[in-house]
């Protein structure tokens, strides 16, 4: 009695355990699916503001928002096209690896750019403008040199399988019309002209095989020829 009461215990323990790691994992990817969420919307409407300032102001204002919202336009195409083609080309590890330290030279002018929005010397900042749009020019050049070699890359993968693809349908298309490719040979017709001289020879000699020789005893009735295939045998008449 006691062994089944401990064997009891330790499965009410075993089961509270297991109860509270699935709700902690299920708590924490719902936590993680709110902070997703939170950051693509504090993202989104960020965006929509530097899209609203660089079209709806002019001066240094209007161009350090165009700045970051290149900036961050092509940094994100980027990254989305890099992490979506390493799931199926393990080579792009690299070039992702790459993009990470590019990412972080990005963000340090992101944010530096962020800055110079609340500065309110704006002479200083007008005369920074060009040393931060040649930063922008070189980073958003090479997020788009890798983005682009990643997309000439699958491209190119998908017009070589396309192409073994269409060489394999012709080679079994061609098989399947094999009557199509067959010639015959040079012996194939002499021997032919032979057996079909020889079978004209043996119907001059005599009957074939299986023929009724002539008809010498009683003659067919006239009435039971058929000249067609179509055309019935007329049954022959019977006495009584």
């Amino acid at each position: 009695m006691e062994a089944v009461i401990l064997i009891l215990g330790l499965l009410f323990v075993a089961f509270m355990a297991l109860g509270v790691y699935v709700s902690v994992k299920v708590i924490g990817a719902a936590k993680r699916g709110v902070d997703r969420t939170i950051t693509q919307a504090r993202r989104t409407v960020e965006e929509t503001t530097l899209r609203a300032k660089s079209y709806g102001q002019v001066g240094v204002a209007g161009e350090l928002a165009q700045l970051r919202l290149s900036l961050r336009t092509s940094m994100r195409a980027t990254q989305e096209a890099l992490q979506a083609g390493v799931a199926e080309d393990a080579s792009l590890s690299e070039s992702l690896g790459l993009f990470q330290r590019l990412s972080v030279h990005g963000r340090e002018l992101d944010d530096e750019l962020k800055r110079l929005e609340r500065e309110p010397d704006r002479a200083t900042v007008a005369s920074l403008l060009p040393g931060l749009k040649q930063r922008t020019e070189r980073i958003t050049h090479s997020a788009e040199s890798l983005r682009w070699a990643a997309r000439d890359r699958a491209r190119q993968f998908a017009d070589d399988d396309l192409a073994a693809l269409n060489t394999q349908i012709d080679v079994e298309a061609g098989a399947l019309r094999h009557w199509t490719v067959e010639e015959p040979s040079p012996g194939a017709g002499a021997g032919a002209g032979a057996d079909a001289s020889g079978r004209g020879g043996d119907r001059a000699r005599g009957p074939q095989a299986g023929e009724e020789g002539p008809e010498a005893l009683t003659a067919r009735d006239p009435r039971a020829q058929t000249g067609y295939p179509w055309q019935k045998a007329v049954r022959p008449e019977t006495t009584n």
